[in-house]
């Protein structure tokens, strides 16, 4: 019986991890640049709590680069659930996990050493909307949903009217199956580092802070999908005026739909000096990759794709799960 319940929490365990995902690839105007200037997070595990210095960029070592974009030009975010993995035979974030995608922008002067600190402001989102057909919330239209039909992929516009200069690019999605109470939704963060070339705008858009943008109660943090929903409030504030929504549930357009791997342009970044200061992301781990940093326990440290820190935190040892992941443990 014990080697029955072992084996029954092992799977259930998989299972778990298995529907994690992690905001990885970036494409700007269909040219697909993978992730040289994501800060990939140390694991695709959820960020434990809105109110965490972890919301800020989810403590992703610096990129290599930095992408470079025009005001007015599309990017297109792309998730998936192991690092590495780009196959649109696997869910982009599986587990029934549902919920909306966001995504803010961060002036600041170097996006190299910049910790996320700074104030952020919404360009983007794809939350929720009621299916005719559906009979409660998990039936419904959601930004994850989307994700899932277009291969992990979700287009954004970059605003026309922001200024030129390094930003910090913040995708996000919010899992809500075990929201409510609160305190139980899931984010799952990736920050990307841009340079933006302007057309001469001088937008200069309200913002908001991590941690603080978010409380653990806030009526699209707290919320049951699980029963009959009228209404839904997409977290954080408006989106600004420079920015776009789409309406969940909608098809997929543009690159999301016609950007493939492997067939699509590609672009290769030279890597930048990089400055000796790590980005302070919150939460440990600011250095990435093998100096100095430390992997805490039960997160990822490996993998096919993985380029995060491989320093387990004493006590711990980086054991391979599968070809895609490793954990300490």
């Amino acid at each position: 019986m014990k080697s029955f319940a072992y084996a029954a929490l092992a799977a259930l365990w998989a299972q778990q991890t298995a529907a994690h995902a992690t905001f990885q690839q970036l494409w700007v105007d269909g040219v697909d640049y993978g992730s040289q200037c994501a800060r990939l997070p140390p694991s695709n595990s959820p960020i434990a709590s809105v109110t965490s210095t972890q919301m800020r960029c989810n403590n992703g070592p610096r990129a290599a680069a930095k992408c470079p974009v025009k005001a007015g030009s599309t990017v297109t975010v792309e998730m998936h659930q192991q690092n590495g993995d780009r196959s649109c035979n696997n869910e982009a974030i599986g587990g029934a996990h549902y919920g909306p995608v966001l995504v803010y922008m961060s002036k600041v002067s170097d996006a190299f050493t910049a910790d996320g600190s700074s104030g952020w402001f919404k360009i983007f989102q794809d939350g929720w909307a009621k299916n005719p057909n559906g009979r409660v919330g998990d039936d419904d239209f959601w930004g994850t949903k989307d994700l899932n039909t277009c291969c992990g992929k979700m287009d954004v516009k970059i605003p026309a009217d922001l200024p030129s200069g390094d930003y910090l690019l913040r995708a996000e999605a919010i899992a809500l199956h075990a929201a409510s109470p609160g305190g139980g939704a899931q984010p799952y963060v990736t920050c990307y580092q841009l340079t933006v070339q302007g057309n001469g705008g001088n937008a200069n858009p309200p913002t908001v802070n991590f941690p603080g943008a978010y409380g653990a109660n806030d009526p699209g943090i707290a919320v049951s999908i699980h029963g009959v929903m009228n209404n839904y409030v997409v977290p954080g504030p408006p989106v600004y005026s420079g920015g776009s929504t789409k309406v969940a549930g909608s098809p997929c357009t543009n690159c999301e739909a016609t950007c493939k791997v492997g067939s699509a342009p590609t672009a290769t970044l030279a890597p930048a000096p990089q400055p000796t200061s790590a980005p302070g992301n919150g939460g440990g781990n600011n250095g990435g990759g093998n100096g100095g940093c430390s992997v805490p326990r039960w997160q990822q440290c490996g993998g096919q794709g993985y380029s995060g820190c491989t320093n387990c935190e004493a006590g711990s040892t980086c054991r391979a799960q599968n070809q895609w992941y490793s954990q300490c443990t």
